[in-house]
């Protein structure tokens, strides 16, 4: 009996190829991440929220930037224990779990930024949950569209890198 073909062999050789391979992340890389993440975030929504809430682009810039930095670290925690699951049940990043990890990464960030923006505003915490749940509904397409696009072309480097680590 070949080994290939052996009942072990095969329910292994089965797993591994039907689980994807994930590159571990640096805590430099992580960071980069958030940080990119973050400067993108900003910029597009301090001037919309400072026209939307008619209010000086300097208020609307800090608050955006001290949502940020919680967003940030939450970021770096968030998707560190996502890779651990990922790694340890093997899902594939399709549609469906870049979505559902969109959204429980905004369902932690509710918890911290309501508070924040109801401090920094002086409204209540209806009115900043309400403001919350309208950046939620911005910032779902463009946490799955950054993170897609990041992955596409972290996978491209990766794939890169070890292609010229074979040639050597």
């Amino acid at each position: 009996m070949n080994i290939k073909d052996s009942p072990i062999m095969s329910q292994h050789t089965l797993h591994a190829e039907s689980s994807p391979a994930v590159a571990p992340k640096t805590l430099r890389e992580r960071a980069l991440h958030a940080a990119l993440f973050e400067i993108g975030g900003v910029l597009l929504v301090a001037p919309l929220l400072a026209w939307l809430m008619d209010h000086s682009l300097a208020m609307m810039g800090l608050m955006t930037v001290m949502i940020s930095t919680v967003a940030m670290l939450w970021n770096m925690l968030y998707n560190a224990l996502f890779d651990r699951l990922r790694k340890r049940f093997g899902f594939a990043m399709n549609l469906t779990i870049r979505i559902l990890h969109a959204m429980g990464f905004e369902a932690g960030l509710i918890l911290v930024v309501v508070p924040l923006a109801a401090w920094w505003l002086s409204i209540s915490l209806l009115q900043a949950f309400l403001l919350d749940i309208g950046l939620l509904l911005m910032f779902l397409p463009y946490t799955l569209l950054f993170n897609w696009a990041y992955d596409t072309l972290r996978e491209r480097l990766v794939e890169r890198r070890l292609s010229r680590c074979e040639v050597l």
